[in-house]
């Protein structure tokens, strides 16, 4: 499995990058899934709901099904697991792309934006490996990939992939 994340500060279009570009992904013939970090506690069912009595009554795993999809939320009982630990749990796929866990050393694509008057993430990191912009950056010293076109920046994604496959290949 591939693994490319995205990062970026809060604001700078991550997620609307991230559903931009997994067409693209998939229209090469890649199968993809996704793994987003959140900075606070999330519910995904809602209270009052029976897996959310089943969660707050004690179960440390409930397993949502239907015809459609299955969802497996598990409350943890210490740390947060690693990143390579929650792509493990995925059944395979060709890619595996990740929003957040910016301090995992994992390939990244950072989004930046200049009107947003925040800094650069990429100086000194080697895992931020392009910066996708919407406007001229200089001196990022990586290639510098047009937001606004997602197609550009997955043929570039794949081309970095299979030339660094054996780089970044997860377990």
């Amino acid at each position: 499995m591939w693994i490319l994340g995205l990062t970026g500060w809060s604001g700078s279009g991550k997620t609307t990058l991230l559903t931009a570009l997994l067409p693209g992904f998939v229209a090469r013939g890649l199968s993809v899934s996704t793994v987003k970090h959140a900075h606070h506690g999330f519910d995904l069912d809602q209270p009052g709901k029976d897996s959310w009595r089943h969660r707050q009554a004690g179960a440390r795993e409930v397993m949502i099904s239907s015809g459609l999809r299955w969802a497996l939320m598990h409350e943890l009982q210490g740390p947060e697991p690693s990143l390579s630990a929650l792509i493990a749990r995925l059944a395979p796929v060709d890619l595996v792309l990740v929003e957040g866990f910016k301090a995992h050393p994992h390939p990244k694509i950072e989004v930046y934006r200049p009107a947003l008057e925040r800094p650069p993430v990429w100086p000194g990191r080697a895992d931020i490996v392009a910066v996708a912009s919407d406007a001229a950056v200089e001196g990022a010293g990586r290639p510098v990939l047009p937001l606004n076109r997602p197609d550009i920046i997955v043929d570039w994604a794949i081309t970095y992939l299979q030339s660094h496959a054996a780089l970044h290949t997860t377990p």
